[in-house]
């Protein structure tokens, strides 16, 4: 069920609640760096001890920057550079390109996207499939492949769609700026078009719309979005929420779409509050001039979109987010599909990284300080998993080998932490509530996030190395279990933490000092247990089945 959007009034105690917020997580950061450096301890003990506040530090840094978000999207003085509340008149219609790259999909699915684009309400739309499958692949059944093509250009005959394909190079990137070509009257080698909509192609198109090959947009998507674009020349795109209508029956779905939900609310109206926004590969609307005007989507990412949103930053364009649910797609159905979308974002992100900083170090003033620190947040985003590992091996450390990573008096932890915690858990829970999110339901994300950790690590390993990886589609058409083996680092971590737990207690019952620092790593112990053992969770996804 797509959940309405409730408008909230926010009062001065709601903005002084965010403010005492964050004030509490920065003193907390401070006491607990003051600690670390006047505690006197072995150099070992130092050395994890200080991997341990990189993790906390990184938790407590992007916890600011989501509640900074949520004060922007809250303050009722701060509209931004673009209002998105209502819609302009629209005077005219400009000509708009409807577009899906599609690479070897499931023809159900394609299929019923392109009747959503047929259905769209917008007069002057030319809506194009882009077939970016690459049928000379070797290894590939060459009859199957001829069938799947023979029924691709029927599909878009039946339907009246127009059909383009090219030479492969630049996966989805690669496509969509040939296209671009296309539009400005190129024809490269290897070039195909189908022109099947019976519409005469009288002017170039103003507006590109992108969907994935499994969105389905609602009839009435295009229009509030191009008269917002028509009201605001220097908007290079507008974002809309993704949101998954399989989540009913799946566990992983559901989980995913929720994590998503964090992103598309708060997170996001902050970014675009601050001109911030960063496109996220579908459900978008882009002004072709200004694509054209940082040389189309970048293909050395893959997270184009992502890289593509700096090059118009940088540039002097604007960007905006419409928390309106306009489209509708499927989630990944299984963990095997959810880990390997999330490892092609980590890479695509964590890769970008570097080039944000270098173009940082060179040109600190080509961008505002807001969207510095947007980009820095959401570049960094995916370094989690390192977090996570760090903050699961840390009290197993203490329990099994008395090496100390938490430097803090009983008192003082209590004293610093607890405000923290209950501050920024309360508003995290009040601020979602009022979007008709229940926090156990957005708790279901956050597991799936966290066992996901393995998957974050090789990708910022591969992206340190400068290696970008290969694009690939997300796995649709039901959910199937994983084999426990390729669930190895989750599975033993988690017998880790299990022993870490047996052991604790052993300690506490026997030795009894420290009691408390024994009693609150044997928690913690348990709490990391407790989130691993999800994985098995996750691993049967379709509720209600037990499909192999």
């Amino acid at each position: 069920m797509i959940k309405a959007k409730r408008k909230i009034g926010p009062t001065g105690l709601v903005l002084t609640a965010l403010v005492a917020t964050m004030t509490v997580i920065f003193i907390y950061l401070m006491v607990r760096t003051s600690l670390f450096l006047v505690t006197d301890f072995r150099w070992y003990e130092k050395l994890l001890a200080g991997f341990m506040l990189l993790a906390e530090g990184f938790l407590l840094v992007h916890s600011f920057g989501y509640f900074l978000n949520v004060f922007h999207a809250l303050s009722p003085r701060d509209s931004g550079p673009i209002a998105l509340d209502s819609p302009p008149p629209l005077a005219s219609y400009p000509p708009v390109a409807i577009i899906v790259s599609s690479f070897h999909e499931p023809l159900e699915v394609v299929e019923n996207t392109v009747t959503c684009f047929y259905n769209l309400t917008y007069p002057n739309k030319h809506i194009y499939f882009l077939d970016d499958t690459r049928y000379d692949r070797p290894g590939l059944d060459q009859a199957e492949m001829e069938a799947y093509r023979n029924s691709i250009d029927e599909m878009c005959r039946r339907i009246g769609v127009n059909l383009f394909r090219r030479k492969w190079h630049g996966a989805k990137a690669g496509m969509i700026n040939d296209f671009l070509e296309f539009v400005e009257g190129s024809r490269k080698e290897g070039f195909q078009f189908l022109h099947l909509d019976g519409i005469p192609r009288e002017e170039k198109e103003k507006y590109v719309i992108v969907f994935d090959a499994d969105m389905n947009p609602f009839p009435d998507f295009v229009e509030p979005l191009v008269a917002f674009m028509e009201a605001n020349p220097k908007l290079a795109f507008i974002q809309t929420p993704q949101y998954y209508s399989n989540f009913e029956v799946n566990r992983v779905a559901r989980a995913a779409g929720l994590q998503q939900a964090i992103f598309y609310e708060y997170i996001c109206e902050g970014k675009s509050r601050q001109d911030a926004m960063f496109a996220c590969g579908t459900n978008i609307i882009l002004r072709r001039q200004a694509l054209m005007d940082v040389g189309g989507f970048d293909e050395a990412s893959v997270t184009e979109d992502f890289a593509t949103s700096l090059k118009f930053h940088l540039k002097g364009w604007s960007s905006a987010y419409y928390n309106k649910v306009c489209a509708f797609g499927m989630g990944p159905e299984d963990l095997a599909g959810y880990f390997k979308q999330q490892f092609r974002w980590a890479l695509g992100t964590l890769g970008l990284l570097r080039s944000i900083l270098g173009i940082f170090a060179r040109r600190p003033f080509s961008m505002s300080p807001a969207k510095w620190w947007e980009y820095g947040l959401s570049g960094t985003h995916y370094l989690v998993g390192w977090v996570f590992l760090t903050m699961v091996a840390c009290p197993v450390l203490f329990l099994f080998f008395g090496v100390p990573t938490y430097f803090a008096r009983p008192e003082i932890y209590f004293m610093f932490f607890l405000p923290y915690f209950i501050l920024s858990v309360s508003i995290f829970a009040w601020t979602l509530d009022k979007r008709y999110y229940r926090m156990t339901d957005l708790f279901s994300g956050v597991l799936l996030q966290a066992i996901s950790f393995p998957v974050y690590i090789k990708a910022s390993i591969l992206a340190l190395l400068g290696i970008r990886g290969t694009f690939g589609i997300t796995p649709k058409g039901g959910g199937r279990i994983v084999p426990l083996i390729r669930l190895w680092p989750q599975v033993g971590l988690n017998l880790l933490c299990f022993a870490a737990v047996i052991w604790g207690l052993h300690r506490i019952y026997y030795e009894r000092e420290p009691l408390m620092a024994l009693a609150v790593n044997t928690f913690w112990c348990v709490y990391h247990f407790l989130i691993l053992s999800t994985a098995i969770y996750f691993n049967r996804p379709e509720e209600g089945s037990e499909k192999p």
